[in-house]
């Protein structure tokens, strides 16, 4: 399920005059607000080139503008797709080796520490703390704060974090130009790479940003005890950036321009490999905690509804964003974390090579 806002042009980021609300992850803010625009958008008869019939716009599209910010729209130029698979490949494969090496790392130094208590006089240490107190006091504090968080607390706060800074970034005028630039996935715009990351930490309205982190939270938990926190990152993130994949490759087929943003693929990633590891768990509705279901149930009909979406048309929400991200955790809970986690042994053993016998 996702969140759909259409803005009026001259409206960003008050009033919501259009779309339906609901209950979880991404949103497609569509340049929809005069008379004007909707007839730029529409697609008329006319001549055109037949080898590219398939995907080029039956008019000239011009792009629109919201609060004076023009937004690249129209025509979707289908070799984009090839340089979105390659950096969803490349991204994908660079996120595992990401926190491979982070695991790798954090098990060196703690092996690292327990060496060094035994060898080293912490004397030194002692000192230093008397002349920095209040420093280390509220170091205390907040590593105590810390400690007492759960495993997926602490992997969800970070994330939380910079879902917030990235909320309030949209919240200055004066960085609408750049948030719409690189924090909202378009398939039609210039820079298609790296927003199709940027936008999985990006969220318009409040009710969408705190939807997403409450479900986000209500399953880290597990996945975190099953997955591991490095293993648990690299699938969020994976599925994010193969969710904005999916979106494009949709948006490049049917000719629907429209900018797209939101953590809801990666969710999905998470929420599918959660109800598929433990399919008999019980769930409830937010506010109706008196109705459960399954959870095998719960992904079943939420994918169904998704693949409804894609196949009807439907523009409420971004479900082939939604696809995308959830198939990527069905992948990794039947096949991924049995067959593709492993094969990172190697790499780490190239990583401990590179990095050279530990200094006592």
């Amino acid at each position: 399920m996702a969140l759909r806002l259409v803005l009026n042009c001259q409206q960003i980021p008050s009033v919501y005059r259009y779309g339906s609300i609901f209950h979880h992850p991404r949103k497609i803010l569509s340049n929809v607000g005069s008379d004007r625009q909707l007839t730029i958008l529409r697609y008329t008869r006319n001549v055109r080139n037949t080898r590219s019939e398939s995907f080029a716009p039956k008019q000239t599209i011009v792009p629109t503008e919201v609060q004076g910010i023009a937004i690249e729209s129209g025509y979707i130029d289908p070799s984009k797709i090839w340089r979105s698979l390659i950096f969803t490949a490349a991204f994908t494969t660079g996120s595992f080796i990401g926190v491979s090496i982070w695991e790798y790392e954090t098990i060196r130094s703690r092996a690292m520490q327990a060496l060094r208590s035994k060898l080293s006089v912490n004397w030194f240490k002692e000192r230093a703390k008397q002349n920095r107190h209040e420093v280390e006091q509220w170091r205390k504090d907040l590593t105590g704060w810390w400690n007492k968080l759960s495993p997926g607390e602490r992997i969800f706060a970070p994330i939380c974090a910079l879902n917030v800074i990235v909320y309030g970034l949209w919240r200055i005028p004066s960085l609408a130009p750049t948030m719409v630039k690189y924090f909202a996935s378009n398939p039609a715009a210039k820079a298609v790479c790296w927003p199709m990351f940027l936008s999985t930490f990006s969220h318009y309205s409040l009710f969408h940003i705190l939807a997403n982190m409450y479900v986000l939270h209500s399953f880290s938990h597990a996945a975190v005890a099953t997955l591991g926190r490095e293993q648990f990152l690299g699938v969020y993130l994976s599925a994010g950036v193969i969710a904005s994949f999916a979106s494009h490759v949709f948006k490049t087929v049917v000719r629907q321009p429209g900018l797209s943003l939101g953590a809801s693929g990666a969710i999905m990633g998470i929420l599918a490999y959660v109800c598929s590891q433990y399919p008999d768990t019980q769930l409830s509705i937010l506010f109706l905690p008196m109705y459960t279901f399954s959870a095998g149930a719960a992904i079943k009909v939420i994918m169904g509804i998704d693949l409804a979406g894609v196949l009807l048309g439907w523009r409420i929400f971004d479900h082939a964003a939604h696809l995308g991200g959830a198939l990527f955790g069905l992948f990794w809970c039947y096949f991924g974390s049995q067959h593709v986690w492993p094969m990172r042994e190697h790499f780490i053993g190239y990583w401990h090579e590179m990095r050279g016998p530990t200094r006592k």
